[in-house]
């Protein structure tokens, strides 16, 4: 069956799809309720608020070919603590199932674990849900261990096996595709990601980017510049950006909404001394916030990423202000902390924070 994937937090289904998984879970576990608002509050945030709730997670809806509205989700939270991420609240509306789309999300939750560079992935199941737990099964997962202890609930895991040339692949398609989704996935509004010549980045240095980085710094975002951060500045910056995309060291990549508008963007700067040509730096990956909550930041990483890998670059690093929603969606995309400086950069009021150095290795 033809199914879209989407990534979308922000969803206007997603709450509704989030309450009835839960209210059929109290149901099964003998504690019944009638209303998302009498559910336990840890429960009920998810379905009254699921953008803040997961905010560092990957949320994906499922939408049937010629359907309105999605039909089905799974979240993939982010690794924590050095364990592997979990696959949790996998549910289907009763009226749309046996038709492959709780597979086609487990599909894509795997496809996207392995691609950040997961080892393994583990999930939860109740014993008596006979038809998930044969769908986890049949998906190559398995018992382990119990890491929590509530009666007749299974621990399951499966390996994610990837070999170097296995990422290569996997990277190169996701160049070719300019977006992480199932192969089956019909075409969908959501913004365009691509790569910009030089040219284009002068085109947009007055405009559409320097919105991006002021956009940035009036919302608190530490990317070099202090508030208010005038427009002419972001333009001139950018500016000079399009030298060095011009020069072969910096690659940058866009999101255009479904107007035109640009809604995110990204660069790649690589590295000119003999002894790092195989290494490069993530610098200004911006989404504007009217489009945040739908995976944006995800998509221009891993656009950004893919290209590093399919060129022959080995090693990625960023730096990025200490427990800022940037630094959850690098943990989240299997960026690993290398450490914490104090007092590293200004914040736009001018106020020394911390800053945490990442890094990622490719293949």
């Amino acid at each position: 069956m033809n199914v879209t994937i989407e990534e979308n937090r922000s969803h206007p289904r997603l709450p509704d799809l989030l309450g009835a998984y839960h209210l059929v879970n109290q149901a099964e576990k003998g504690n019944a309720v009638t209303a998302v608002a009498e559910l336990p509050a840890v429960y009920r945030g998810e379905a009254e608020d699921p953008a803040a709730v997961f905010t560092a997670d990957t949320v994906l809806l499922a939408t049937p070919a010629g359907a309105d509205l999605p039909v089905g989700c799974v979240v993939l939270k982010a690794p924590r603590e050095g364990r592997a991420p979990e696959i949790k609240r996998l549910w289907v509306a009763p009226e749309a199932r046996r038709m492959g789309i709780a597979k086609a999300l487990m599909a894509e939750a795997l496809r996207r674990a392995s691609a950040s560079g997961a080892a393994a992935v583990r999930l939860t199941v109740w014993n008596w849900r006979e038809e998930p737990l044969a769908l986890y099964r049949s998906l190559g997962f398995e018992a382990v261990a119990s890491w929590d202890e509530r009666p007749d609930l299974l621990c399951l895991e499966k390996t994610l096996e990837r070999t170097a040339e296995k990422a290569r692949e996997t990277v190169r398609e996701e160049t070719a595709r300019g977006t992480a989704r199932e192969e089956t996935a019909g075409p969908t509004d959501s913004d365009r990601v691509e790569r910009l010549t030089p040219d284009e980045v002068r085109a947009h240095a007055s405009a559409g980017l320097a919105a991006l980085l002021v956009d940035a710094v009036d919302g608190g975002a530490s990317v070099g510049f202090l508030a208010p951060l005038a427009v002419r500045e972001a333009a001139a910056w950018w500016s000079r950006v399009a030298d060095e995309a011009a020069g072969g060291t910096r690659d940058v990549w866009a999101a255009h909404g479904p107007d035109g508008t640009l809604t995110g963007v990204v660069t790649l700067v690589r590295a000119t001394t003999a002894n790092g040509r195989h290494r490069g730096e993530i610098a200004r990956l911006l989404v504007h916030r009217s489009a945040r909550g739908r995976g944006l930041g995800y998509r221009l990483l891993a656009t950004a990423e893919a290209h590093a890998a399919a060129t022959g670059l080995t090693l990625l690093v960023l730096d990025t202000q200490t427990d800022s929603p940037a630094e959850r969606l690098y943990r989240g995309a299997g960026w690993t902390a290398a450490g914490t400086i104090p007092d590293y950069a200004a914040d736009p009021a001018g106020v020394p924070r911390a800053t945490t150095l990442y890094y990622k290795r490719l293949g």
